[in-house]
């Protein structure tokens, strides 16, 4: 993984995360255990620190950056879609922030909350537990459910597992020319299905 330097401070990845190798971390970036770092992710701790604690995990294309003296955090069990983009804000624990949703400078998402795909959250914003954030800017427009909180569970579930299948078995390779006959399917390791 490209990994950088910065003003002499070096990015820390507990050896239990997954980081891609295509993601980026500069400077003052700090990945906890069981951590998943997807491909093209941007961690650019060249102002403020960035933090990802246990078990959360960092979709590709994603970028976390935050302006000096100012943490991001992404805290214990936090699952972060494909191109969200996190600006010096805190998501607590065990919520979800949607594909290519924004977080800006100083909002803090509340435990357990789903910030849904597309939405805008404002500079400032301080959410509550278990609140569904929908829209630009983002308003609080029901409580999460039980039901909602188990299929976010299954899906952190997976990402955590992926740390261990990716460590054993990605590899760079070159692709095939055609189709093998009778080619496998991966299976995940919970039964989430997609939410219509």
């Amino acid at each position: 993984m490209p990994c950088y330097e910065f003003e002499g401070l070096v990015p820390v990845v507990d050896p239990t995360a997954y980081v891609h190798p295509t993601a980026v971390l500069i400077g003052d970036v700090i990945v906890g255990p069981g951590v998943y770092i997807g491909p093209t992710a941007s961690l650019r701790g060249d102002y403020g620190r960035l933090i990802l604690e246990a078990g959360s995990n960092l979709q590709d294309g994603c970028i976390m950056h935050g302006y000096c003296d100012m943490d991001t955090v992404v805290e214990q069990e936090g699952h972060i879609g494909h191109g969200a983009i996190l600006h010096g804000c805190v998501v607590q624990r065990n919520a979800l922030v949607g594909m290519n949703a924004v977080v800006m400078d100083g909002a803090v998402i509340g435990e357990e909350s789903i910030v849904a795909a597309m939405s805008f959250v404002k500079a400032g914003f301080s959410g509550e537990p278990r609140q569904l954030l929908v829209g630009s800017p983002a308003k609080a427009i029901r409580e999460v459910s039980d039901q909602d909180l188990h299929w976010k569970g299954l899906n952190t579930q997976e990402y955590q597992a992926l740390v261990r299948r990716s460590a054993v078995s990605m590899n760079e390779v070159e692709p095939l020319p055609e189709m093998e006959v009778n080619r496998p399917r991966l299976q995940g390791v919970t039964e989430v299905q997609p939410k219509l």
